[in-house]
């Protein structure tokens, strides 16, 4: 159903104006044989984006830097193709080379007339270079996809998943072509016009080549088609996604995230505790406990910290608390004092904490930043890092933090996604080593003094949602003229932001994930309603540490300073992690925080609240 869902979505980009740029290079082949010409064209096309989104799923920056040069070659390579179409004369002397060589790639002007039909491998090279320059908009369907891909790995599936996705694409392509064709194959036959309507072509094709090379296609266009095919792409994602959900034994019922998220996210404190969860896992508490499944392997792990690995055979006979968390989790963070408690007090009972890091970000994969992280917040008890997501998917988790809670005999007694009912958690583990004969203070909790960024949300005054602030999964923009995608920019922030709203200042360039400062003295500025605020930063290359200065309302913190900044709102970003900007010590309002840098190469990840 998955590629049926991916086939669709890539039909329904013919909906999209970002499929605009695209339309001149295919119309270039109308009125040729359609096997011969137009078919080699969209399957170069279809497989280069395939390619292309597959290596920038899984990985990670180096794949988009060199797309960028696969893009500036594209430019070039059918802007000439454009030029040809204008010219004869410049046809011939271009394809003079290339008929030496075989390859011929200028033969869709034809030196003997517009009307030759080029070789095979001339149009297949040449989709493939229109698949380079193709962008299309990352609507839910798409981010479903490239997200999967990311989490997979480069499997076969995501593969199949990204071509099914480039095929629908090509699909309605292709018929709008054969409409087309015949529309252009009239007009010639009417009007005698074959020579204009071929130069048309080269207009059209250097005009898309323009708008391309001034990011029209990853930015005006993009912003425009979202909201033309999202509805209808949500519509085709609920309707196959229930039934997946349903059938997940592991998962409480309506625990599947939205494909909106692209099958991870964080659990979110407010909508993961109190009633909400109760009613969505049931309290157990004193009660006989379901089994929801067997521990699965722990094979996969790229690395364990404080810890051989571990297998489920060895486990037998003790209580497992498996926790999947990542370091800048803000959710993850929170609930980090209850789990250390907890390994600390039932560990000569016969608990085994296990702590499996799956990544959210790219740098949350170095192995250096996993091993410091840990180290830095006390973590000693075993660490499974898992940055290929084998476990992950082992438990088909899809939150962060997310607890599952193994009795002695190994099997799945218990779980809960998010911050909060740490009792009830507790109150779960006394039972579970009840059960196996281990002799426990039932009823006594643990309550860790935590401060900083693990002291608990205030959730009755938050009002502010995490923000991401990479183009993929930015909401609430309100910089004019929007992100500009992979490529750097100045940017402004108005001069009033609604709550919730956010916006950049100075040169920046805005990649899926992050925003990197080109410049000194760029600012991010969010308009919040908490009394936390925090963001996910990195210094540059090199690690070179990067000045920060914070302004509340305008003005220096004072004592609404965060753990990483001091009153006057100084503060230094040294490694990829999470930093408390603004802890507020009055009467929670909406306010304007402004993260201005005083050095360049920052890098912006996301925003979280508390």
């Amino acid at each position: 159903m998955i590629l049926v869902l991916a086939y669709l979505g890539g039909v329904l980009t013919i909906l999209s104006p970002c499929i605009l740029p695209v339309l001149p290079f295919v119309f270039a082949r109308a009125g040729q044989p359609f096997v011969k010409s137009v078919l080699p064209l969209l399957a170069g096309m279809t497989v280069a984006f395939a390619s292309v989104a597959t290596l920038a799923a899984v990985g990670g920056g180096w794949a988009v830097q060199a797309n960028q040069f696969g893009r500036y070659a594209a430019i070039v390579l059918l802007g000439l193709f454009g030029l040809t179409l204008l010219s004869h004369r410049l046809a011939d002397l271009v394809a003079r080379p290339f008929v030496a060589l075989g390859a011929r790639l200028t033969q869709a002007a034809g030196p003997s007339g517009a009307d030759a039909p080029p070789p095979l491998g001339s149009s297949f090279l040449l989709g493939a270079a229109t698949g380079l320059l193709w962008a299309p908009c990352a609507g839910p369907i798409l981010g479903l996809v490239l997200t999967g891909a990311a989490l997979e790995g480069a499997t076969t599936r995501s593969s199949l998943l990204l071509l099914a996705y480039a095929a629908g694409s090509a699909t309605s392509l292709a018929i709008v072509l054969l409409v087309g064709g015949r529309v252009l194959g009239l007009l010639k036959r009417s009007l005698g016009a074959s020579e204009w309507v071929r130069r048309g072509l080269g207009v059209a094709v250097l005009a898309a080549v323009a708008a391309i090379a001034a990011g029209a296609d990853t930015g005006f266009l993009t912003r425009l088609s979202i909201g033309r095919t999202a509805s209808l792409e949500q519509a085709l994602i609920d309707r196959i996604h229930t039934p997946a959900a349903a059938a997940n034994p592991t998962l409480p019922d309506g625990a599947m995230m939205s494909a909106n998220d692209a099958m991870m996210m964080r659990a979110d404190a407010r909508a993961m505790t109190g009633g909400a969860m109760m009613a969505a896992a049931g309290d157990h508490r004193g009660g006989e406990l379901p089994i929801e499944g067997h521990l699965p392997s722990l094979d996969g792990a790229v690395l364990w910290l404080n810890s051989a690995p571990l297998a489920p055979a060895a486990l037998r006979g003790k209580v497992v608390l498996i926790d999947f968390w990542t370091y800048s989790c803000i959710n993850c963070l929170r609930a980090l004092p209850y789990v250390k408690a907890w390994a600390d007090k039932y560990d000569s009972a016969g608990l085994v904490v296990i702590g499996v890091h799956a990544p959210e970000f790219a740098f949350e994969k170095n192995l250096d930043n996993v091993r410091r992280a840990t180290r830095d917040l006390g973590v000693g008890y075993p660490v499974a890092v898992d940055n290929n997501y084998a476990i992950w998917r082992a438990f088909r988790n899809q939150y962060w933090p997310a607890h599952y809670f193994i009795d002695a005999k190994g099997r799945i007694r218990h779980h809960h996604f998010g911050e909060g009912e740490y009792a009830q958690s507790e109150a779960i583990i006394q039972q579970l080593l009840a059960e196996a004969g281990h002799e426990t203070t039932g009823g006594d909790f643990v309550a860790p003094q935590a401060d900083g960024v693990g002291l608990a949300a205030d959730d009755m005054n938050a009002q502010s949602q995490e923000t991401y602030v990479g183009y993929a999964r930015a909401e609430n923009f309100a910089s004019p003229g929007g992100q500009v995608h992979d490529h750097a920019a100045d940017y402004a922030a108005p001069p009033g932001l609604a709550l919730n709203q956010w916006a950049l200042a100075g040169r920046w360039r805005v990649a899926s994930e992050m925003a990197t400062l080109e410049s000194a003295g760029g600012r991010l500025v969010y308009r919040f309603h908490a009394r936390d605020v925090h963001l996910v930063l990195g210094p540059g290359p090199g690690g070179k540490p990067v000045r920060v200065r914070v302004r509340l309302d305008g003005a220096a913190p004072g004592e609404s300073h965060g753990t990483d900044t001091t009153p006057d709102g100084a503060g230094t970003v040294t490694s990829q992690r999470l930093y408390q900007l603004i802890r507020q010590s009055g009467p929670i309002r909406d306010r304007t925080v402004e993260i201005e840098f005083l050095d360049s190469a920052v890098q912006s990840f996301a925003f979280t609240f508390g």
